[in-house]
């Protein structure tokens, strides 16, 4: 009864030690699977605050001051540009109209040429053409390819918004000095074309 007792005792004792080292075991594992992803979790966690902390500083501040340079660049390009094409299409028709040290220099050329090249017994009707005609529609040439210019200039100027952004309004000033422009020149290239073909203010006739 004794020995049965004292090995009851021991197996009992044998048993609750390793129901314990079992335990403990379990617990080690149980602990173990909790820290790994522990661990994981926060070294993802220090891999997203260095991404954070490589993009906040100078990278930003750069793609900021980009797009603040783009979206100026684009307001100055669709401002400046359409206003400096409407002013130049005014001008160009005005000048097309009131005349261009161009065309004055090449009607003055173009006399000195008929009076070089028209000989002194020749008609005065010749004289008349080669001296003053020519250089009549010398510089009425000029006025034309002027009031031309004018007039694509403008036309480009009103319909550049057609390409750019959409949605986009152009300023009324710059329509307005467009139109203008436009108008000028169609004006301008009139008048050249009668004033090339003697239908408005032709040569007089010799007596």
């Amino acid at each position: 009864m004794g020995t049965k007792t004292a090995d009851e005792t021991g197996a009992e004792t044998g048993t609750e030690a390793k129901s314990d080292d079992v335990k403990s075991g379990n617990d080690t594992v149980d602990i173990t699977k909790d820290e790994q992803p522990t661990e994981a979790a926060a070294d993802t966690e220090v891999e997203v605050l260095g991404d954070a902390d490589a993009y906040e500083g100078d990278d930003i501040e750069d793609l900021e001051d980009l797009d603040e340079t783009g979206i100026a660049a684009e307001k100055a390009d669709s401002g400046v540009g359409q206003g400096a094409a409407a002013v130049a299409s005014a001008v160009l028709g005005f000048v097309s109209l009131t005349g261009s040290w161009m065309g004055t220099v090449a009607a003055a050329r173009e006399t000195l040429v008929g009076q070089l090249q028209t000989a002194s017994q020749a008609s005065v009707a010749t004289q008349i053409k080669e001296v003053y005609g020519d250089a009549w529609q010398t510089t009425a040439l000029w006025a034309g390819i002027f009031a031309l210019l004018g007039l694509l200039v403008g036309v480009a100027a009103l319909a550049r918004p057609a390409f750019g952004a959409p949605g986009k309004p152009q300023a009324a000033w710059i329509k307005s000095v467009s139109w203008a422009g436009v108008a000028l020149g169609v004006l301008g290239l009139l008048l050249a074309v009668l004033k090339y073909t003697d239908v408005l203010l032709g040569l007089p006739s010799a007596p």
